[in-house]
């Protein structure tokens, strides 16, 4: 009997909620944590598997950016700006009033750091992934919208409005200019955007591996009791209380409102990039980091496991009404079969 090609690796990934992007995830984090020499050996190995995250989100907002027709922008564009205000909005809103409550320690050692930089930041890849397995294809679009709050652009924004820093513009806007560019080739010359938007496919497990790539069990078990409550916090607020409100507004069940209810990984840098720009942020780095980091693995585990319950829970409340939830998704086969 011929094994080969009888082994179904992909198939059973698609079995678990965002599994495309979270298992290798999970993956990458038990290599860097138990043989992290592995990753290191140089050459293309490292280049793509260890140090190659900027460049892996850099060309998945770029793809992302392609797949938006701007003819039809206009509920792309709504559900991205609302999920990305809802966002911002209760991240900074969290982080202003646990500051307000209990200084600069912060809850259980949580500083406003660590918990803007963890709530405002979700992780674009998963969302993207429940996008074509959930949601619309509105939705997916609006990925990229909702892209620009993986890293510390909003992180960056809310703090200085907040007045607990100040950061150069030119820093801001570097984390836009892919998908930006991505949105002018897509919509200049459509065949770009059909060869680009198979990356949103493809690219999903290789920015999981690299994420988890760069994270430590060790270090996030350190992280204790606060990364924890990071995470489930970051999941309430922005997981459930999205769901809530998103639904409200469309009046009807939307479980593309809990989807964002993530921390991107890319938010575990964070930290070291507000210090690098005010360094008055150094000494919360090193905390900040482990419990960031704990609430991505948290938040990559169970967001897509809400995600998965509130869909079927919208499914019955549409049923019972004599209609269906979604329209299909074009490529959600791929991702969700």
């Amino acid at each position: 009997m011929n094994i080969l090609g009888n082994v179904r690796i992909l198939g059973t990934m698609k079995k678990f909620p965002a599994g495309v992007m979270v298992i290798p995830l999970l993956l990458g984090c038990l290599v860097n944590t138990f043989f992290p020499d592995i990753l290191t050996i140089g050459g293309f190995t490292t280049g793509l598997f260890k140090g190659g995250i900027q460049t892996l989100i850099g060309l998945f907002l770029f793809c992302s950016g392609a797949t938006i027709d701007v003819k039809m922008a206009g509920r792309t564009i709504y559900v991205g700006v609302v999920l990305t205000a809802l966002k911002f909005f209760i991240g900074f809103g969290l982080g202003l009033l646990l500051n307000a409550m209990f200084g600069e320690a912060g809850l259980l050692g949580l500083s406003s750091l660590a918990v803007i930089g963890a709530v405002t930041n979700s992780n674009g890849v998963i969302y993207a992934t429940l996008a074509s397995e959930y949601g619309e294809e509105s939705d997916v679009g609006a990925t990229s919208i909702l892209a620009l709050n993986d890293g510390p652009f909003f992180t960056m924004i809310a703090l200085g409005a907040a007045g607990m820093g100040t950061f150069p513009a030119k820093d801001m806007i570097a984390c836009m200019v892919p998908m930006i560019l991505g949105f002018i080739v897509g919509n200049l010359d459509h065949e770009w955007r059909k060869i680009l938007a198979p990356g949103m496919v493809l690219l999903p497990p290789f920015n999981g591996f690299t994420l988890g790539a760069g994270m430590n069990l060790f270090n996030i078990a350190a992280a204790g009791a606060s990364g924890i409550v990071l995470g489930l916090l970051t999941l309430l607020t922005t997981g459930l209380l999205s769901f809530i409100i998103y639904s409200l507004l469309r009046r009807q069940p939307d479980p593309m409102g809990a989807a964002i209810g993530t921390t991107a990984g890319v938010a575990a840098t964070t930290p070291a990039s507000i210090a690098a720009a005010d360094p008055s942020f150094e000494p919360q780095v090193e905390g900040a980091t482990a419990q960031i980091a704990a609430s991505v693995v948290i938040t990559a585990i169970l967001c897509p496991l809400m995600v998965s319950f509130l869909a079927k829970w919208s499914d019955k409340w549409f049923e019972k009404r004599g209609k269906k939830r979604r329209a299909h998704v074009p490529g959600a086969d791929e991702l969700a079969q």
